[in-house]
C-alpha cells in the first residue's frame, strides 16, 4: 500500500515504539503510586511534558496531557474562566468539528457564537475578526492549519488583533505541529492544541498548551491529576510515545518539512499537467507542506477513493473525523464551492516515510482511474475531457 492519509494519522516512528514498550511491560506502575514504579511512571511523564513543550517553545508547565485533539479543543471551550458578562466567542466557518460541535452545544446554553467567512482559498481575514470583537468577546478560536485543504492561517496577526483588546485566543494546531515551527511565545497565542498521532506517535494522546497565568476549570473530574486539570489515571505509555515523537519532529523538522513539500509539490505539478479538467483547493503558498487538495470535475470523490485503494493507495475526500455524518464538507462550502466541485474533492497527504516512487505511481493510478470514471459521468458532455494520457 502507499499511504497518503497522512492527515488522517500517521504511521508509528519505530523509535517512539521502542520508547514506549518498557512501560507497557516492566516499568507498569501507576503514576500516582509513591513507590518505585509509581515514582519512575511520575519521571517517565515529566521528561515527556518537556519534550512536547519544547517543541513549541512552551514550559512545561504549560502543558496539560489529554486524550488527543477532540479533549483539547473542547476542554478550552468548555472549560475557560469566564465572567458572567463574557458570552461571546469568536471562530471561524473551517473549523474541525471539535470546534463546531461544542460551540454549538453553548450557543444552547446562553453563548453567542461568531463564525468567520473565509475567501475562496479558506483564509481568514484577521480585519474581518475585528469588526466581530465586543466587550462580551472571551475567546476567538481560529485554526492553525486546514485539516482538509490544508491552509495556514495568518495566526500571528489574529493574535497580536486579541493580544491588544485581552481576548483570549486558541489555535486548534493538530495539523501543524510537528510539520511548521511554531513558537507559542512569538506567535502570541493563549491556548494550542496538539495530537500525538499526527506527527508519527500513539493514537489516543494529546496535550492542550495553556499559557501560565490563564484559568482553566477543570472538564473532567476525579482523582486529581494533572494538577488536578484533567483527573484519570494517566496512560503512561502513549504519554511517553508522544513526548519521543516531539523530540523526534523537533530534531528533524527542516528537512522533514523540506522533503514533504518538495513531495507536495511534485504531486501538485504532476496532478495539474497531467490530468484535465482538475483544480488545486486551499492556498497555492500559505499551506501545509504535506497537504495537496483537488477536485476533479465530473468525477465523484468516493469514487477516487475506492478505486484508489483497489491500486493499493490509501487517500481521503476530507476529515476521516466527520466520515459517520455523511454530510458535504462544511470547508468547501464556506469557499463558495459548488455541489459538484465538493463531490469531486480528494485529499493527498503525504509524509516522511512516503517516496518519490510513491507519487509518481499514484499518478499513473490517478490518471487511469479518473479516465474511467469520467467515461461514465453525467458530466462528460459539459467538460471536454480530452485525455492528457
Amino acid at each position: 500500500m502507499i499511504y497518503l492519509d497522512n492527515a488522517a494519522s500517521t504511521q508509528i516512528h519505530e523509535d517512539v515504539l521502542e520508547s514506549m514498550l518498557p512501560y507497557l511491560k516492566e516499568q507498569y506502575g501507576n503514576a500516582s503510586s509513591i513507590h518505585r514504579y509509581g515514582r519512575l511512571a511520575h519521571k517517565a511523564i515529566e521528561k515527556a511534558r518537556k519534550q512536547i513543550a519544547s517543541l513549541i517553545n512552551a514550559d512545561s508547565s504549560e502543558i496539560l496531557i489529554t486524550s488527543g485533539g477532540t479533549e483539547s479543543n473542547n476542554t478550552v471551550l468548555m472549560g475557560i474562566f469566564r465572567d458572567d458578562n463574557s458570552n461571546h466567542i469568536v471562530t471561524s466557518s473551517i473549523e474541525h468539528d471539535a470546534i463546531l460541535e461544542p460551540c454549538k452545544k453553548l450557543t444552547q446554553n446562553g453563548f453567542n457564537v461568531d463564525y468567520l467567512p473565509v475567501d475562496k482559498f479558506g483564509t481568514v481575514d484577521p480585519s474581518e475578526l475585528e469588526n466581530h470583537l465586543s466587550d462580551n468577546t472571551c475567546l476567538v478560536s481560529i485554526m492553525f492549519g486546514n485539516n482538509e485543504v490544508g491552509t495556514v492561517q495568518k495566526i500571528s496577526q489574529i493574535a497580536k488583533i486579541c493580544n491588544e483588546r485581552k481576548i483570549l485566543f486558541h489555535t486548534d494546531a493538530v495539523q501543524a505541529v510537528g510539520k511548521i515551527p511554531i513558537d507559542v511565545k512569538e506567535l502570541g497565542v493563549d491556548l494550542l492544541s496538539i495530537s500525538s498521532h499526527k506527527l508519527h506517535g500513539p493514537k489516543g494522546i494529546g496535550a492542550l498548551y495553556i499559557k501560565n497565568g490563564i484559568k482553566i476549570d477543570p472538564v473532567i473530574l476525579g482523582g486529581g491529576q494533572e494538577r488536578g486539570l484533567r483527573s484519570g489515571t494517566e496512560n503512561v505509555a502513549n504519554i511517553v510515545g508522544f513526548g519521543q515523537a516531539c523530540e523526534i519532529a523537533k530534531n528533524n523538522l527542516d528537512d522533514n518539512m523540506e522533503y514533504v513539500a518538495k513531495l507536495r509539490d511534485m504531486l501538485i505539478e504532476k496532478v495539474l499537467d497531467e490530468i484535465p479538467e482538475v483544480t488545486l483547493n486551499g492556498d497555492p503558498k500559505s499551506r501545509l507542506p504535506n497537504n495537496a487538495h483537488f477536485t476533479f470535475l465530473g468525477v465523484n470523490g468516493e469514487d477516487l477513493i475506492i478505486k484508489l485503494d483497489e491500486y493499493g493507495i490509501a487517500a481521503s475526500t476530507g476529515s476521516a473525523c466527520s466520515v459517520n455524518t455523511q454530510r458535504a464538507s462544511h470547508v468547501l462550502q464556506a469557499m463558495g464551492f459548488s455541489h459538484e466541485q465538493i463531490t469531486g474533492s480528494l485529499r493527498l497527504t503525504m509524509g516522511v516515510f512516503n517516496n518519490e516512487k510513491d507519487i509518481e505511481q499514484t499518478v499513473t493510478s490517478l490518471k487511469k482511474i479518473v479516465e474511467e470514471l469520467r467515461a461514465f459521468s453525467p458530466f462528460k458532455e459539459k467538460y471536454s475531457f480530452g485525455s492528457k494520457i
